[in-house]
């Protein structure tokens, strides 16, 4: 289900401390990237995921944005998201930190109730929400995650 990257080799920087091994990582039925924006779907270095910040596209229409305002974006964001997870062996509830990229701050409430559905309670990742003036495609939302797979995830 995943394609990878050759894996860059472990070794040591000049002063002889051991490096991070880099993984990166393309997941098939995850939206792909367009043309303008190359970037792997997410990074494995050690023992987490650097998982690709996800837009509310439909994987199915590729640059096109799902219809509807910002509770229907964040859910097809969390959607996306569940899909580059599920495609690295892994899933939301391994997600150490969050990054929520916000247009606009008036629809933070109605976010947070979307973004807090995919998480069991008590189990809420550590988090940043950022507003910015603009996002690609003329999103509303963006998130990018942080994640510690399970030991059983599958690794090279």
């Amino acid at each position: 289900m995943r394609r990878r990257s050759p894996p860059k080799a472990r070794g040591c920087d000049r002063k002889g401390a051991q490096t991070v091994d880099l993984e990166f990582l393309m997941v098939r039925g995850a939206p792909p990237p367009p043309p303008t924006a190359p970037y792997s779907h997410a990074v494995r270095a050690g023992d987490f995921l650097f998982v690709t910040g996800q837009l509310p596209s439909d994987p199915k229409t590729g640059d096109c944005l799902v219809p509807g305002g910002i509770i229907e974006q964040t859910h097809q964001v969390m959607r996306n998201l569940q899909t580059v997870l599920a495609g690295l062996g892994s899933s939301l509830d391994r997600t150490v930190f969050a990054r929520v990229y916000l247009l606009n701050f008036a629809d933070y409430a109605a976010m947070n109730g979307v973004y807090a559905s995919y998480f069991a309670p008590g189990r809420m990742p550590g988090r940043t929400c950022i507003g910015v003036t603009g996002l690609a495609l003329g999103a509303l939302v963006e998130i990018d995650l942080v994640v510690r797979p399970n030991d059983e995830a599958a690794r090279p």
